[in-house]
């Protein structure tokens, strides 16, 4: 099970910070929010130095599949695919897969148009005999992901196409997927497909390098998946009858949360949930091929949501108010056990944050999944809170906050004076600043695993927040740069990490 995985058979520390929010130095464009988003390039290995030089062993992300309009990275439009604007232009130059000459990066008025002039380099030169060995590997990359890339790619391009308005507004044909239409519009849009195919060789070639390079360094990536899909997504579009949709594909129930810590309203996530009926029914083939792309990409996975599979809130698809939900039985303990029979050993670890009840917890503990406890949600003056330290368990993985949370300086500035009493009480009256009295206890914790977020080993306060749950503005844009890093950063958390037994390298106690 999970808890088994060498990760979690010895203490280590980890920093959460999504690829978009790492710094860009190299070639970038765009003229929009993109516009100078991290990559997958120079700057993605530069922070794997960085976390191999403090000590560090897991570096956390969020979901990276690519994104619609609003950047969340839990609305993707694929579970398979990844991001293609996490792309390093630069590096596909350097590997000499494009000729700089012939993209003319200078000329490109946004990101997805340099994309486009490198996929037209890049066809061109596999098309030589210098790029034969290339080609092979284009083409070998093509079969072996077919079981996502060919629906994903002919989506993509029709999304395109049809100027991104959603699938349920195509043509009747195309939107049934009707087989001949499907073939016509194959060929009509090959050359939009071809570019889609290549982004995503491209993103894919670049993620296992970064990959190999970082688990050669003793770094591990620990990705998260989202229980829900988009419903104007390849997945939805391509199995509809996975989900719970009516005669012409709209959601009859969509998912969300009733209120809680993060909205007194709840939160009306929009995702059609599935037909659980139809997925039991072959074995959850779905999702066994979505963790088997996951598992290419990531050596720990955080999968969102997990109370979900417990029983999930059902919000009637015609209505936006999330209170009017009801919770409804899923087939959690079987979906998991297909899971771990079809891949023993694999590395999830639950999100149980939220309205969690002891069915939840039940289900998490027979599959010896690793749970989240979060010190922000610990000082609410109750002694039996399973987010105070002293409630901590071996195999819970402990966070000053997440993406969802504000940076621990911000949410200490917005404490009561006698909740931020009661925290300095607990910790004997400690005058350590913050953020470095909560990093201190996370790395203190009995659980295995700490996981910090960059915001707070740089001490930024909540105007760097990367994401506020039920609003639209202003999220998933902040990344930090390599100023915000002071000289003496990656000694001082390595000096922790070796006070609290949680260095990077191995040893011999578990």
């Amino acid at each position: 099970m999970a808890d088994k995985s060498p990760l979690f058979q010895r203490r280590t520390a980890g920093v959460l910070l999504h690829p978009t929010s790492l710094p860009c130095s190299e070639s970038c464009w765009g003229d929009d929010r993109k516009e100078r988003f991290g990559t997958l390039g120079r700057d993605a290995y530069h922070f794997v130095d960085f976390l191999h030089r403090a000590g560090l062993t897991i570096w956390q992300m969020l979901p990276t599949g690519p994104t619609q309009a609003d950047m969340s990275p839990y609305q993707s439009i694929s579970a398979h695919a990844g991001n293609a604007d996490l792309i390093s232009l630069d590096w596909l130059v350097e590997k000499g897969w494009v000729r700089e000459g012939d993209v003319s990066l200078g000329t490109a008025k946004n990101i997805a148009a340099a994309r486009q002039k490198c996929a037209q380099s890049f066809y061109h030169h596999i098309d030589t005999p210098e790029g034969k060995n290339l080609q092979g590997n284009f083409y070998h990359f093509c079969s072996q992901q077919n079981y996502w890339l060919d629906d994903f790619s002919l989506f993509f391009a029709l999304r395109k196409h049809f100027n991104h308005s959603s699938w349920l507004h195509w043509p009747a044909e195309i939107r049934t997927r009707n087989i001949d239409a499907m073939q016509q519009a194959r060929r009509e849009l090959k050359a939009e497909i071809d570019i889609v195919l290549f982004e995503q060789f491209a993103f894919f070639s670049q993620w296992f390098s970064l990959k190999a390079y970082a688990n050669k360094k003793g770094i591990y990536l620990f990705g998260d998946m989202p229980i829900f899909v988009g419903h104007d997504s390849a997945d939805v579009w391509s199995q509809q009858h996975y989900f719970q949709l009516d005669h012409e594909g709209r959601p009859l129930t969509v998912a969300g949360v009733p209120p809680d810590y993060f909205s007194e309203t709840g939160q009306h996530w929009g995702n059609p949930h599935y037909a659980w009926h139809a997925m039991e029914a072959d074995g959850f083939q779905w999702w066994l091929a979505r963790l088997k792309t996951q598992l290419q990409l990531f050596d720990l996975i955080r999968i969102d949501h997990f109370r979900g599979f417990e029983a999930f809130w059902e919000i009637p698809g015609n209505s936006h108010d999330a209170r009017t939900g009801t919770w409804v039985k899923a087939p959690g303990e079987a979906f998991l056990q297909a899971c771990f029979d079809a891949y023993p050993g694999l590395p999830l670890v639950a999100e149980n944050l939220g309205v969690i009840t002891k069915e939840v917890e039940d289900l998490r503990n027979q599959f010896n999944l690793p749970g989240m406890l979060v010190l922000q949600f610990a000082f609410d003056g109750n002694a039996n809170n399973p987010h105070l330290p002293h409630n901590h368990t071996l195999s819970d993985v402990i966070y000053t906050g997440t993406h969802d949370n504000d940076t621990t300086i911000g949410w200490w500035q917005s404490l009561s004076e006698n909740n931020r009493a009661q925290l300095k009480n607990y910790c004997f009256g400690s005058e350590k600043n913050m953020p470095w009295l909560l990093i201190n206890l996370a790395l203190a914790s009995v659980g295995r695993m700490a996981i910090i977020p960059m915001q707070d080993f740089l001490e930024l306060d909540g105007g760097h927040r990367m994401n506020m749950p039920g609003t639209t503005d202003k999220n998933w844009v902040w990344k930090f740069s390599w100023s915000q890093v002071e000289p003496t950063l990656a000694d001082r958390i390595r000096q922790l990490l070796a006070a609290y037994h949680r260095l990077g390298e191995p040893t011999q106690a578990s």
